[in-house]
């Protein structure tokens, strides 16, 4: 395996979108040719959630510090919480010989064009707000406050999305089979050059 001649994956979109579910899917069907760069965030841990595994968990204080030292491929603040990719989390995907895959926003897609990463990037968005609003609804992991805060940074994302040249593809996620089914067709080379 040559991971290294392989792009990483960037999967942008707003939450509820079903990114997290589609990078679950691909590491399932195809275990140990995906790794998932974790990233740091300064926001507490979910119920169930893992150090390490699903984020690195930090404080403000160590962000800023990692952030002023370069750590960061990419950095943006996001609903009063820093999140961040670490060269590090990318770097430790590479050297397990994976397809390094990046779950990020519209700033980090911003700030790795700036990178040497040469990443696919991929938009998966919900066929709608209201059924994105539906969704984050489901979770029930949102307050009032913190849901309208999303389904407005949703609403900017889609506008980015529509920008020439910043995605290689928009993936709408209305029947998840579906979109799953497009995704994996437009990183098959990647998969190829793995297998």
């Amino acid at each position: 395996m040559e991971a290294t001649r392989c792009r990483p994956l960037v999967l942008s979109g707003p939450s509820g979108c079903g990114k997290s579910t589609m990078i679950k899917k691909l590491m399932a069907e195809f275990p140990g040719f995906f790794g998932l760069s974790v990233s740091h965030t300064t926001r507490k841990p979910r119920l169930g959630e893992v150090n390490g595994k699903d984020y690195h968990f930090v404080t403000r204080e160590e962000m800023h510090k990692m952030i002023k030292a370069g750590e960061f491929v990419e950095h943006a603040e996001y609903a009063t919480n820093i999140y961040g990719t670490s060269k590090r989390a990318v770097q430790s995907v590479v050297d397990k010989n994976q397809i390094c895959l990046l779950d990020i926003d519209m700033h980090g897609v911003e700030s790795l064009k700036l990178t040497d990463l040469n990443p696919l990037y991929f938009s998966i968005q919900a066929p709608s707000i209201k059924v994105l609003e539906q969704r984050l609804r489901l979770r029930k992991t949102e307050n009032d406050s913190s849901l309208l805060h999303r389904i407005e940074s949703a609403r900017r994302e889609i506008e980015y999305s529509k920008k020439p040249g910043v995605f290689d593809a928009i993936i709408v996620n209305d029947v998840l089979e579906d979109a799953y089914a497009k995704l994996k067709e437009l990183i098959k080379e990647e998969i190829a050059k793995v297998q």
